[in-house]
């Protein structure tokens, strides 16, 4: 019996090593696949996040084919809108701000850089001089090794990146097409494949994971948008020529807890600085920021997203920049969907872990009885026979 239970575990281990492996190539390949895999992923968002207004429309009786058209042409018009009204504001927004590039660098060298070096002593503007960086770069030419080459490979690289980006910006609508399409078929083909015996379980876990990330990032998202143009407006009608501009970015960063806030404050308070000078202005610029983050914490969030990801803000930051890191922009796109999936798994293990024999330990539990509740038996009354 000894053997066979040893050679029992050591099979165990093996699988265990096994999948271990297999799990390693996956993440492997997926870090080589990365620039491909972005329209893809995009593209499967896109039709999850739609395939439920489908379903929709199929309930009412409408055929698959012509629901995906719907909706995929709804999701279509969408885009088109917001490109037609952001792209010219942008682009008067990004003139606007070359325009003032003097004006900042005469700011910077001027009232910023002496102020930092009044209040530490440090010579900062030494190492901004011009001349002073050309010596710079001319003593460490040869240390640099092959400056030329390296530009011109970057150059090339950057023209196949160019390449690349505007073929998958022409893959993204056919593949989100195709998913919202064929999303109720993927599901149940990869449910096919689950093994009997997890079927319950992992699909339990799977309607959780689906309805807390799909609630999460249509909350989001419309905080984000909704953020943006309270942010962009504010600082417009404070009087800031690139208002719109940053409030946009603000509002593009509030999924990222107290980044957008923060970025749209110091950009704020600098283009303030820059254009006026005064302390009226900046006043207004953290006025616009604070009359924001209330409507978001006490309003926006707790009726848009609430706690549906259940996550701390440290560890949406830190999910955030460790899937940049790995995996570049795949991986900030995936960071909190993956982040949800792996906190609604979390949650199932802690509760297979308190229902344990590791954790309860080998002793029955205690049952407390209440005695005040307990009710009092009369006891039967002996009878004379008749």
């Amino acid at each position: 019996m000894d053997s066979h239970a040893s050679l029992h575990e050591i099979a165990k281990f093996l699988r265990r090593l096994q999948w271990t492996a297999i799990a390693l190539g996956a993440l492997w390949l997926l870090w080589l696949l990365t620039p491909v895999l972005t329209p893809f992923v995009l593209a499967a968002m896109l039709g999850w996040l739609g395939d439920p207004l489908v379903d929709r429309l199929e309930r009412n009786g409408r055929s698959r084919n012509t629901a995906v058209i719907l909706v995929f042409s709804a999701m279509t018009l969408v885009v088109v809108l917001v490109l037609v009204l952001l792209v010219p504001l942008i682009q008067r927004q990004i003139a606007t701000l070359v325009a003032s590039l003097p004006s900042y660098r005469d700011w910077l060298l001027q009232v910023a850089i002496p102020w930092v070096e009044a209040r530490t002593r440090m010579e900062i503007s030494n190492w901004l001089d011009f001349n002073h960086l050309i010596e710079l770069v001319r003593s460490n030419w040869e240390r640099a090794g092959g400056v030329a080459t390296t530009l011109l490979g970057y150059v090339s690289r950057s023209g196949f990146a160019i390449l690349g980006l505007f073929a998958n910006i022409a893959l993204l609508p056919v593949l989100t097409f195709f998913f919202l399409r064929d999303w109720d078929l993927l599901v149940a083909r990869v449910g096919a494949l689950v093994p009997r015996d997890h079927l319950e379980t992992v699909t339990r876990l799977a309607r959780e994971s689906s309805g807390v990330l799909g609630a999460f990032l249509r909350g989001q998202f419309l905080v984000m948008v909704i953020l943006g143009v309270m942010y962009g407006l504010g600082l417009w009608g404070v009087g800031l020529d690139l208002g719109i501009l940053i409030g946009i970015i603000a509002g593009l960063l509030t999924f990222v807890p107290y980044l957008g806030p923060a970025s749209g404050i110091i950009l704020g308070c600098i283009a303030a600085l820059v254009q006026y000078g005064d302390w009226e202005h900046i006043i207004g610029v953290l006025v616009v920021f604070g009359i924001g983050q209330v409507i978001e914490s006490y309003w926006l969030t707790p009726k848009l997203v609430g706690d549906r990801i259940g996550l701390h803000p440290a560890a949406v930051i830190f999910a955030v920049l460790a899937g940049g890191q790995l995996f570049g922009f795949l991986g900030m796109l995936l960071a909190l969907p993956v982040a949800a999936v792996v906190n609604v798994l979390l949650r199932y293990a802690e509760q297979r872990y308190t229902r344990s024999k590791l954790y309860a330990g080998e002793q029955p539990p205690m049952v407390m009885i209440d005695t005040s509740l307990t009710t009092q038996v009369p006891e039967p009354v002996e009878r004379e026979p008749k």
